[in-house]
């Protein structure tokens, strides 16, 4: 099996690697986000492609690495669970930010970056670059965890069909 390419990259490696050892961070593996990939590597793809752009645009790629990491820190299933408090949009980043901030120190950018992360479901703006970063990797990154399974499903099984055909006779 192939190593994934972020655990290649020894500079990424070196500003998350003490999050990855936290029990609270490893548990998201527990927890189905965009049906076909867990809460922690949906948030491993969202911080590595938010901190490779961050990188390239010579932005705070430390903040934006952890923060993106840290952006999902919650422990339930948001299709069932619902809050008084508002919608899920609205309640599950301030709860990952409250999660992030028992385990590590957070700077008001990666606060921001957290808590504002699901700008365009909800109103408040970002206020940095890399919050606005974050926020669409995350969409882009929801989007391909659940379209890329479902294209590779639909080849396949139009490959069986195609298999199954009989020619035409002349």
């Amino acid at each position: 099996m192939i190593e994934p390419k972020w655990k290649q990259d020894l500079e990424y490696i070196a500003l998350v690697e003490d999050l990855l050892e936290f029990e609270e961070v490893k548990k998201l593996n527990d927890y189905t986000q965009h049906y076909f990939t867990t809460r922690l590597e949906h948030s491993i793809s969202v911080s590595y492609i938010s901190y490779g752009i961050a990188k390239k645009r010579g932005l705070n790629v430390r903040a934006i690495a952890r923060a993106g990491l840290l952006h999902d820190l919650f422990y339930y299933d948001w299709r069932i669970t619902k809050f008084e408090e508002g919608s899920h949009a609205y309640v599950h980043p301030r709860m990952a930010c409250e999660n992030a901030k028992k385990l590590t120190e957070l700077s008001e950018l990666e606060c921001d970056i957290i808590i504002k992360h699901m700008w365009l479901a909800t109103v408040a703006l970002p206020k940095y670059k890399e919050s606005y970063i974050v926020t669409f990797v995350d969409k882009y990154c929801a989007v391909k965890e659940v379209t890329v399974p479902l294209t590779d499903k639909m080849k396949t099984s139009v490959k069986n069909a195609w298999a199954r055909l009989k020619p035409a006779t002349a």
